[in-house]
């Protein structure tokens, strides 16, 4: 009598979820004696979910209609084998002329999906992309161009700079181009 009532005020609250309104309701159903082709007709639900349903009201009563079984994971998880070859390689240099090893670089080197890669790297804190190496230019000027840009960064950064309306009227402080690489 008591479930009954629960069940009847489950298919009548407005803020229920649908699910449990309707799987209370196949419960009514059965209990006043309605035959499962029945049943399916009124809830439009197959006959095994009707079943499922009155089964799992006898074996657990009214709270087993208002959880769900989990299920297993779709897609198994990777190998411990897998997360440690990618750690691994992420802590080498890539093998082609990069500079740095991207997440499909290393997704087809290991044979995993890119966002494999990514989860494995976020959960181990890897950063690959954020390591800053400096490569020496193959430029026979480099040095010059590099003390030319540090004197003029220099100079600019004690010179006071002018708003927009001055520079307009042409009361610029330099009157030649600063010497930076081009």
């Amino acid at each position: 009598m008591a479930d009954r009532k629960r069940l009847a005020s489950l298919i009548k609250d407005r803020n229920a979820a649908q699910k449990h309104a309707w799987r209370a309701k196949i419960v009514l159903l059965s209990a006043d004696g309605v035959g499962t082709n029945e049943i399916v007709r009124r809830t439009g639900k197959s006959k095994t979910c009707v079943w499922r349903w009155q089964e799992r009201f006898m074996q657990e009563g009214f709270c087993g209609l208002l959880r769900d079984k989990t299920r297993p994971s779709r897609v198994p998880p990777l190998s411990k084998d897998v997360t440690e070859r990618i750690i691994a390689l992420t802590l080498q240099d890539p093998p082609v002329e990069a500079t740095h090893w991207t997440g499909a670089m290393m997704a087809k080197a290991v044979g995993v999906s890119v966002s494999s890669v990514q989860r494995i790297w976020r959960a181990h804190g890897l950063q690959p992309h954020r390591v800053r190496q400096f490569k020496l230019s193959n430029d026979p000027n480099f040095v010059e161009k590099l003390r030319m840009s540090s004197d003029s960064t220099s100079i600019r950064q004690r010179t006071p700079s002018y708003c927009r309306s001055m520079r307009r009227a042409k009361f610029r402080r330099w009157t030649e181009p600063s010497p930076v690489c081009r």
